[in-house]
């Protein structure tokens, strides 16, 4: 099942949420930042220690303070590039593989895509929605992801990106 949540992720009682992260695995955004900081000293002296990891990647690590059990860290930039779609398809691709790999059955993620290039935010939505999909549709955890988002508006957009994609409302 795919939904939309309004709230903060930081907030999210989800086995697992997802943070997008630089190559070096330092935050790409305030929300990133926030989650870093919010999950403590540990997971950043964990991260500290990892290495440079590729655009696409995607790593997991205990959540820490937060209310979770994980956090999923996926690469969607690097000092040299920047986001791009396809960069940010393949972490999210692999962030549910991580969570599948962990028996994760319940997911939350920020609203991804949305500041990418030129791409329209209607069709960033829809993309990460069917991506989503895809995945659900091999029957493989995690059962429930949720896209927790900020404003009414990104909301209104994943919501109408979910009805066209799972008319039904999965």
């Amino acid at each position: 099942m795919i939904r939309v949540e309004r709230g903060s992720l930081a907030e999210s009682t989800c086995e697992a949420v997802v943070r997008p992260v630089r190559s070096d695995l330092d935050p790409v955004s305030a929300l990133s930042r926030d989650l870093g900081a919010l999950a403590g000293p540990r997971v950043e002296e964990r991260l500290r220690r990892m290495e440079t990891l590729p655009l696409g990647s995607a790593v997991v690590t205990p959540a820490g303070d937060l209310p979770c059990s994980f956090l999923i860290h996926i690469v969607v930039m690097s000092a040299e590039e920047g986001t791009t779609s396809p960069v940010i398809q393949r972490a999210v691709k692999n962030a549910l593989g991580r969570a599948a790999d962990f028996g994760i059955e319940s997911l939350a993620m920020p609203p991804l895509g949305l500041g990418v290039g030129t791409t329209e935010p209607e069709v960033a939505a829809r993309a990460l929605v069917e991506l989503l999909a895809d995945h659900g549709r091999d029957g493989l955890p995690p059962d429930e992801v949720r896209i927790v988002v900020p404003s009414d508006f990104e909301a209104d957009l994943f919501r109408a990106a979910i009805e066209g994609v799972l008319p039904a409302g999965g």
